[in-house]
């Protein structure tokens, strides 16, 4: 075969710094769509974001070359910088080390995305560290409770 053809899509999902609620509506309206700027500029494709004041999750689609974790190096970096450069009261916003990434199906696409959509509803009886475990448990990826939130 000449050709190499993918479909590779995760379900993406990183913090702020110890949690905090930092994602005021006023960053969020902007930060979202420069966040899809950096997707796009790494050849890959924003398909959902949503999230909570300390917390974000995205659906993405990226190309076979490029790896999960060098795309969330840059989303990162980049948008500390650019919060830190744009909102004079954000001075000390970042993000928390590490992130959790899930591979999907194109079949659960749609599931995935709705999912992203109805953060505030989800969170109005479940709590991130709750969420987060239950993925990292339904998914069967080991993790030590002493250092997950450190």
């Amino acid at each position: 075969m000449p050709s190499s053809y993918t479909c590779l899509y995760y379900h993406i999902i990183f913090s702020t710094k110890r949690r905090l609620p930092q994602i005021t509506p006023d960053l969020r309206e902007r930060l979202y769509p420069y966040l899809a700027g950096i997707i796009t500029n790494q050849k890959g494709h924003l398909l959902a974001v949503g999230g909570m004041p300390d917390h974000v999750h995205l659906l993405v689609s990226l190309p076979a070359h490029t790896s999960v974790s060098d795309v969330l190096r840059l989303v990162k970096s980049n948008s500390s910088k650019w919060v830190h450069e744009t909102f004079a009261s954000k001075r000390d916003f970042a993000w928390q080390d590490g992130y959790a990434a899930f591979s999907l199906s194109f079949s659960n696409r749609d599931a995935v995305r709705r999912y992203i959509a109805a953060q505030d509803r989800h969170h109005r009886r479940v709590s991130f560290q709750d969420e987060l475990t239950e993925f990292l448990k339904r998914h069967e990826i080991a993790y030590d409770e002493r250092y997950i939130w450190a």
